[in-house]
């Protein structure tokens, strides 16, 4: 697929997103925002995706509303920009039957500091920094940081860093829990393939319901999460990969995954 504001790069089954909007630290307006609703609608839909890597061009991840591109509107309507453009990318994120692998390889700030607590597994550099801008400018949480930064760090280190908005470097968030894996800059591509690769040959399937039901986990009792464990396991059960599972651990061999 072609975008003005985002590559959408495809290769034995990941996909890759750049947010390429580099000479503004891949700032998000208008076009980029839905631009990325689109991108997660065609990656649903793709088979031949498994997973997705989320990354920004340049120096920076992406360092959140462009305040440039609003500025001068005297009426805006914040809970139509949130609504029309950016919960609509959070909930595609949660949503999406596929893994997604945030590569942070700079600044994720505000909105953008949200899209990254969206991903799945998130590789930190050493240089890249998280922060949650928005009291720098009098706003508050909004694209699910009020949702992510609890459940992830607690909620007193939350209030801190939605209330003062610290600089979190990438060892900092592997220490505090927010990222999976934190690297050099030297090394970061390499460890984001090795771990795209696992999910690239992993069964998919599996591992889409298992990110609905963690989704799940953190507002239902034990009963309905023992109900839906339940469900979810009678589905991946009917799936050619298991067939394959119990094939090569019965011949003492790899498992070759399709996704299906």
């Amino acid at each position: 697929m072609e975008f003005e504001s985002l590559l959408y790069q495809k290769e034995n089954n990941i996909l890759r997103l750049t947010l390429n909007r580099p000479e503004v630290y891949n700032a998000l307006d208008d076009k980029l925002t839905y631009e990325l609703q689109d991108a997660f609608k065609a990656a649903e839909k793709d088979r031949d995706i498994r997973v997705i890597v989320l990354t920004g061009a340049g120096k920076a991840f992406c360092s959140g509303q462009d305040l440039k591109a609003i500025s001068g509107i005297e009426k805006r309507s914040f809970i139509d920009s949130i609504n029309k453009r950016y919960n609509p990318i959070i909930r595609a994120m949660r949503n999406i039957s596929k893994p997604i692998i945030c590569r942070l390889n700079g600044v994720a700030a505000g909105a953008g500091c949200s899209l990254a607590l969206a991903c799945d597994f998130i590789i930190a550099s050493e240089s890249a920094v998280l922060v949650e801008a928005f009291i720098n400018i009098g706003l508050v949480l909004d694209s699910g940081s009020s949702y992510f930064l609890p459940r992830l760090v607690g909620s007193t280190r939350a209030f801190e860093i939605a209330t003062m908005a610290p600089k979190i470097s990438g060892q900092q968030a592997f220490d505090w829990g927010i990222a999976n894996r934190v690297c050099t800059p030297e090394t970061l591509d390499e460890t984001v393939n090795e771990i795209a690769n696992y999910y690239a040959n992993a069964p998919t399937k599996a591992i889409g319901l298992m990110k609905k039901m963690l989704n799940k986990s953190t507002s239902s009792e034990m009963e309905v999460a023992l109900e839906y464990e339940a469900y979810c396991q009678e589905i991946a059960g009917n799936t050619e990969d298991n067939k394959e599972g119990v094939r090569s651990f019965i011949e003492k061999r790899k498992p070759e995954f399709k996704g299906f």
